[in-house]
């Protein structure tokens, strides 16, 4: 087999979408009016696909921290951490997280992915054992797969399926990692943290917990999943990343462990990766900040989730069941949701499209996305989309049925 093959399958799957009017994984945002509205195609188009959960993007805090670093350090650090990439910007904002979450240390990473592969990788090597759920994101998995650690896999959110897993393993060895994500980004649905975290103490396991979607949107502090739960303080090592509530790029991790501040030179992928930039690590400190200071953010963004879930109920749709800032629209068919998503974009709508290999070829999902800085309007327009989009989908799914019957006779 030839070496670009694999390259040739996505190209010729692409040719598909030709004289389509948008083309999945291809979407250009060439402007952007709001937090909630960016110029797709040339039009104003209403963004619920984002991550954005509080709208700090254009907040003017955090973009004059990012102007005034820019002017004060210029544009790039232009080393890793362990070189000349550790500037005082960094170290204050691990200082900020660590005091925020009531942990005694804390790193930051170029990358949320980063974080994962420096971490796991980092933690673990030959001997050990990590188990993972079989949702977890790609970072995890790719952090697995760079140890030679025994990986297990268990059912998604199923603490009884962790418990199995774990109590096969020998008994009193201290060399095994239970990791999983708080809000699953995918389908929107929340791990069962408690129990997880029970059974990690029974069977000596540490726990690590991913918060990338629950950082500032979970929490009496906003502080994610754990806190929500009650479990902060049973977590071992607690990851999020910058680029969804916080409106930037990077990643951390906090825990009370002081062996933590080992990775510093020990993570491969944070050694060898240069720091993150210096106007970002300002905006990312400006960010955590205004969610410390505004906790009415995070309840505009829940009023705004249940407004959205309610009114895709209203009109027709399938949602999943858990609430959280992800709104999983369940539509099955591949073909059916690619439509549907281009109707909606072209009608002035952006929402996340998720096909295979994202997911199974008919568990297909459009994923909505709910922000604090979402209006009333843009989610009353945005449902009106909505149920147009429905019933022309419905209009052709009734035409294409009509020709098929017509063909059979």
């Amino acid at each position: 087999m030839d070496l670009l093959h694999k390259l040739r399958a996505i190209e010729s799957r692409l040719a598909m979408f030709e004289d389509a009017a948008a083309t999945p994984g291809l979407t250009v945002i060439e402007g952007v009016l709001g937090p909630c509205e960016v110029i797709v195609q040339g039009r104003p188009t209403l963004m619920f696909g984002s991550n954005n959960y509080l709208g700090l993007t254009k907040h003017p805090d955090v973009v004059d921290a990012a102007r005034r670093a820019l002017d004060d350090y210029g544009t790039g650090t232009t080393g890793s951490r362990t070189a000349n990439g550790t500037f005082a910007l960094h170290e204050a904002l691990e200082r900020d997280f660590a005091e925020w979450f009531g942990k005694r240390h804390a790193i930051i990473f170029s990358t949320g992915y980063q974080a994962n592969l420096s971490l796991i990788g980092g933690l673990c090597g030959a001997g050990d054992v990590i188990l993972i759920d079989s949702d977890s994101h790609a970072s995890i998995y790719d952090a697995t797969r760079q140890t030679p650690s025994q990986v297990i896999g268990f059912r998604h959110n199923s603490a009884d399926s962790l418990r199995r897993k774990l109590e096969r393993l020998p008994r009193g060895e201290r060399n095994r990692l239970v990791v999983v994500e708080g809000l699953y980004s995918i389908r929107g649905d929340v791990a069962p943290l408690l129990d997880i975290a029970n059974i990690c103490s029974a069977n000596g396991a540490y726990l690590l917990v991913d918060e990338a979607h629950s950082l500032g949107t979970y929490g009496a502090r906003g502080l994610g999943c754990a806190e929500d739960q009650g479990v902060l303080d049973r977590v071992d090592f607690i990851v999020g990343t910058f680029s969804k509530s916080l409106a930037g790029i990077g990643g951390v991790c906090v825990s009370d462990h002081p062996e933590l501040r080992a990775l510093h030179f020990l993570a491969r992928a944070y050694v060898f990766t240069a720091s993150g930039s210096p106007s970002n690590v300002a905006s990312v400190a400006a960010a955590v900040r205004v969610i410390r200071q505004h906790p009415e953010l995070r309840e505009r963004l829940w009023t705004n989730i249940r407004a959205l879930r309610r009114g895709l109920r209203d009109v027709g749709y399938a949602i999943g069941e858990s609430e959280s800032p992800i709104v999983p629209i369940l539509i099955g068919d591949e073909e059916r949701t690619i439509a549907l998503w281009q109707g909606l974009l072209t009608a002035g709508l952006y929402v996340n499209l998720i096909v295979p290999p994202g997911c199974p070829k008919d568990d297909c999902v459009l994923r909505a996305s709910c922000s604090a800085a979402h209006t009333p309007d843009q989610i009353d327009r945005a449902l009106e989309i909505f149920a147009r989009a429905r019933s022309r989908s419905a209009e052709s799914l009734a035409l294409q049925r009509g020709h098929t019957v017509a063909r059979a006779f």
